[in-house]
């Protein structure tokens, strides 16, 4: 691994000696984030009805002109009697009659800075120190020669919904995938017609495949020229059950599962990251309680029996059909994920039942993503004539320091150059 690391850090240098040769030869990037990585602001109207006190339209105090305030992140989640004020202004409601999603009564939601990378670079520009998200990776695109708005832009997204299998609406999530194609249009026709490369982090990943498989091959050979993905969830996660059955503060200080556990189960996004039964198999239990054991397979039963019903006809009906297929979409596609971190393959709930969080026991991942999973598109797409895929594995990288530590962002920005430097070959040649 040193080795790697030396190697990598000398092509870097390398890389930044050549930034005034190389940067006409960049093709558009476009940064897609994960769940949670970008920020959200919200607004409340007259329809708003608070759980309380705290929860009241005064809170927070600081909002600009019209009303508008940062949603996600906001540090007085770390309070509990904000909490509750968090996790019912976070909420989703699925309408069965629309068939489809909508924001909790009275809140509306807005992603702000669509097209830059501004509101990828901390959750809270604030707190800096504590909410880094893209700003490393940013900062060594930077030194290869991107440049934020010309070269270089972000696609923030609200997180929190998701998209649905074919004959089911899901109006943000489609409206996102259509602000994505357009700005992977308008990317290359400001730099010279040149295809995108597509930047996913976890969550991210998932929304890029969906957006080339619903796009005719036609526009996938003019505006894309390659997709690498850091960290994607292919067939979901077993943390994602632990979510659903008992919240998760995925490490915060202070927050109590429970307390945030509605609106987490509420997000259309999280529904989507179950496991696959695809991948997870029939004889495989994830979750062990005393009375019963739950596979992949047992996903309907399992929301039911940890009080959320609620969830079931969308999961068969919306999100199951669109996960299965997971097909290739004949694009250049790069993997990159972390191995050799303890990630919950099994979780072990005691007679004091959902409410209190399990035992788990460890298998191999990125400590959020199982392995079966980072590495799903391998067996899956084997014998894929013409899908183009490369593996990168990075041994002790974590589902979220792969967008930290210098090793990783090194072979990212290794993997980008090279890309660059291939196209740049062909232009040559030609």
């Amino acid at each position: 691994m040193r080795g790697l690391g030396l190697k990598l850090a000398l092509l870097r240098i390398a890389m930044m000696l050549c930034v005034c040769k190389a940067t006409s030869s960049l093709h558009p990037l476009i940064l897609v984030p994960g769940s949670g990585g970008n920020q959200l602001e919200a607004r409340l109207t007259t329809g708003y009805k608070p759980l309380g006190l705290f929860c009241g339209r005064f809170y927070p105090i600081f909002k600009d002109k019209e009303g508008w305030f940062r949603l996600w992140f906001d540090p007085s989640v770390l309070l509990a009697p904000f909490t509750k004020c968090f996790n019912q202004r976070m909420m989703l409601y699925y309408d069965p009659d629309l068939d489809d999603y909508r924001n909790a009564p009275g809140v509306e939601t807005r992603v702000p800075e669509f097209g830059s990378t501004n509101s990828l670079l901390y959750l809270n520009p604030n707190l800096k120190r504590l909410t880094a998200y893209m700003a490393p990776l940013v900062k060594f695109l930077e030194e290869i020669g991107y440049v934020s708005g010309e070269t270089m832009f972000g696609a923030p997204y609200d997180f929190r919904y998701g998209l649905a299998a074919e004959g089911h609406p899901s109006h943000v999530g489609s409206k996102f995938l259509q602000d994505l194609k357009d700005l992977i249009e308008k990317a290359s026709a400001s730099n010279g017609g040149k295809p995108v490369i597509l930047l996913s982090h976890s969550l991210g990943g998932l929304y890029v495949l969906q957006l080339l498989n619903r796009n005719p091959p036609s526009w996938r050979r003019r505006f894309i020229k390659h997709f690498i993905a850091l960290s994607a969830p292919w067939g979901g996660t077993v943390q994602e059950m632990l979510t659903f059955a008992s919240g998760s503060s995925f490490g915060v200080p202070l927050v109590d599962p429970l307390l945030v556990r509605g609106e987490q189960r509420s997000s259309v996004s999280n529904l989507w990251l179950m496991p696959s039964p695809k991948l997870f198999g029939p004889g495989k239990a994830l979750v062990i309680t005393p009375n019963k054991a739950y596979s992949a397979h047992d996903i309907p039963e399992f929301l039911n029996d940890i009080g959320y019903p609620e969830g079931v006809i969308p999961y068969i009906s919306r999100i199951l059909p669109m996960t299965e297929p997971l097909a290739a979409p004949n694009v250049g596609l790069t993997c990159i994920f972390g191995t050799g971190v303890k990630t919950p393959e099994t979780l072990l709930y005691g007679k004091a039942g959902f409410d209190k969080q399990p035992e788990a026991v460890y298998g191999d991942g990125d400590g959020t993503v199982n392995l079966e999973s980072l590495s799903a598109l391998e067996s899956l797409w084997a014998f894929e004539k013409n899908q183009s895929l490369k593996v990168i594995r990075m041994s002790g990288i974590s589902h979220t320091s792969i967008l930290e530590i210098s090793a990783a962002l090194d072979a990212i920005i290794a993997e980008i150059s090279s890309i660059n430097s291939k196209a740049q070959a062909e232009v040559s040649f030609e």
